[in-house]
């Protein structure tokens, strides 16, 4: 029986099975399963779930807060529920009730850009750790810069960015119900190195820009997006027997030149943008920014848009090579949780089985996953949160001021991941930095929720 099984065989039935399913995927620790009626969901049966920390229901989708164990749990779902992509779903889907308003279509944004990057994120981490201990070895332990463990190292880098076309391109075909395989290979097209030598230069006459692709988000992006529609259009014109062989020759045909041509370019300069919008942010509103980012960055998690970051972040990598803001807000803000988790847990007396979760909740956070501290301890302490909000803001003061920046994109940053702060040359100052926030952050967030539950539980004493 495997870890997951149990939670499964539960999950699924409360669902409504598998006929009620739509679309399974997962995040950094949310196991994320969309359904088609609502009517047939029975959410209670889906509470207390055997190795989850709680669940978030929105927008016809049911998020199973797992931890780092999740993509275990995907696929131990997948094996016992059978679904698979464009199998057997419900005939017709309810309509969606209540207001369709601003809150509505950042969850369905989200939710859509999740399952796009989460599942990259693994090999940027690993190759961004990679390099900062290549770093490391060859700026305070003698290894050679051009040995051949040093280019091994460096290969294992550029494996996890200049790819970024390719992967980007498989998981976003898979969200749009396509191919996976042709999403990967436009990405593939624009990293090809025929085209990155410079060779391809024109398309029948039209000059093709002679643009980096490597390491980019937003060209591939538009590039899949335009594939969606030429292919919708040739599956409706182009006989069943055929399709197999045609669809994808013609959509390559059309798709490339374009997406060369015209929407490549268009994406790397909105690459650019981001960059320098994020760069003029925190100039304007300078070391300010950055407390303020980090207060609401929980509350960005808990309506998933703490997604909708990460091509920030990505872009960020690639043009400056250091991001100075998304990185830190999720850095200061998991390490508030943590602290304040903390902080619950030393003002239970009565519970110690209580005590000892939150406890671990805490721990947890402080390491970089959140959501069982957030959903299973803070959110029914209303209260706690200002703890974490007073830790946040003192923390991202001090980032802010002195201009912290990490120089790997990843999820779950916290007190695992100060390797994120080793510069391009191997240097330590911004991890100094980092544990410097990282205490306060701590400090000042348990001992701020301490102060406040104390007085709380005071006053109801009385």
């Amino acid at each position: 029986m495997g870890k997951y099984e149990e939670l499964s065989r539960k999950a699924l039935e409360a669902l409504g099975g598998v006929e009620n399913i739509t679309h399974v995927t997962h995040c950094a620790t949310r196991l994320r399963i969309s359904y088609a009626r609502k009517s047939v969901v029975n959410e209670e049966g889906l509470k207390d779930l055997p190795g989850s920390a709680g669940i978030v229901n929105k927008d016809k989708q049911i998020q199973i807060i797992i931890g780092p164990g999740v993509h275990d749990a995907y696929e131990e779902f997948l094996e016992i529920s059978g679904w698979r992509e464009g199998g057997a779903v419900a005939a017709e889907e309810e309509e969606e009730s209540g207001p369709k308003n601003a809150m509505y279509y950042l969850n369905k944004f989200g939710n859509f850009v999740a399952p796009i990057f989460m599942p990259v994120v693994p090999a940027m981490i690993t190759g961004g750790m990679i390099l900062a201990i290549k770093n490391l070895l060859v700026n305070y332990f003698g290894m050679g810069v051009d040995s051949g463990t040093a280019q091994l190292m460096l290969m294992i880098f550029d494996a996890g960015f200049a790819f970024l076309p390719v992967y980007v391109g498989y998981t976003l075909a898979s969200q749009l119900k396509m191919q996976p395989i042709m999403g990967a290979f436009l990405g593939a097209t624009l990293i090809a190195p025929r085209f990155a030598t410079g060779t391809v230069t024109d398309f029948f006459g039209i000059g093709i820009p002679q643009v980096s692709y490597s390491s980019t988000v937003i060209p591939i992006v538009l590039g899949v997006f335009f594939m969606y529609y030429v292919q919708k259009v040739l599956k409706k014109i182009i006989p069943e027997a055929l399709t197999f062989f045609l669809t994808p020759l013609i959509t390559m045909i059309l798709v490339v030149p374009v997406t060369l041509i015209v929407l490549g370019p268009i994406g790397n300069q909105l690459s650019g943008y981001i960059a320098a919008f994020c760069i003029w942010l925190t100039n304007t509103l300078g070391f300010i920014a950055q407390p303020i980012l980090s207060a609401i960055y929980p509350y960005m998690v808990m309506f998933g848009l703490d997604k909708g970051l990460s091509p920030i972040g990505i872009e960020l990598i690639a043009n400056l090579g250091y991001n100075s803001v998304t990185g830190i807000m999720g850095f200061v803000s998991n390490i508030c949780i943590g602290g304040t988790a903390l902080a619950v847990a030393t003002t239970i007396k009565d519970n110690k089985a209580q005590k000892g979760m939150i406890a671990s909740f805490g721990v947890t956070a402080l390491c970089g996953v959140t959501e069982p501290a957030f959903y299973g301890a803070l959110l029914s302490r209303p209260k706690a949160l200002i703890g974490t909000a007073i830790g946040a803001v003192s923390a991202g003061l001090v980032a802010g001021l002195f201009g912290l920046r990490t120089f790997v994109q990843g999820g779950c940053p916290g007190y695992l991941t100060l390797l994120f702060f080793v510069d391009q040359n191997g240097g330590l100052h911004y991890v100094w930095i980092a544990i410097l926030v990282a205490a306060i952050a701590t400090i000042v967030s348990f001992l701020a929720t301490k102060v406040i539950l104390s007085r709380d539980m005071k006053k109801t004493a009385k």
